[in-house]
């Protein structure tokens, strides 16, 4: 069985988990994060859509794009989790509000061209130039 990872916004009112791998680990700079989590940066790990479930609460959901839904606390305001109809079988989370965060270790940045100018990039990491979405 694959490891359970559970996670959660500040207040408590929400909690998650899923069991399964957390893959493609990435630094996104595109605006559109910036807003919505009030960080320069958000990193995201996706998941297999039927690894995930809410164990405590339900949460709020905006719409953030024609392509994305966010997934966050109506309470104390954490961002949680996206979903993108471009990849209807995976779930994005944010690597933030997991338990344990230090050991996710981000494989590269996404929606660079949208970094701000003072962000100095990782060199080890690999950059994704060409947007996709």
């Amino acid at each position: 069985m694959d490891r359970v990872h559970g996670g959660g916004c500040h207040c408590g009112q929400l909690r998650y988990e899923c069991n399964a791998p957390l893959t493609d680990v990435a630094h996104c700079h595109c605006s559109i994060c910036r807003r919505t989590t009030g960080g320069i940066v958000t990193t995201w790990a996706t998941v297999p859509l039927t690894s995930f479930r809410w164990t405590i609460g339900k949460p709020a959901e905006y719409r953030s794009s024609a392509s994305c839904v966010r997934y966050f606390c109506a309470h104390c305001g954490a961002q949680l989790a996206l979903f993108t109809d471009l990849a209807p079988d995976t779930l994005d989370i944010t690597t933030a509000t997991l338990d344990d965060v230090a050991e996710v270790v981000p494989g590269r940045h996404i929606w660079v061209k949208s970094r701000l100018p003072w962000i100095h990039l990782d060199e080890q990491l690999e950059d994704e130039w060409e947007e996709k979405l």
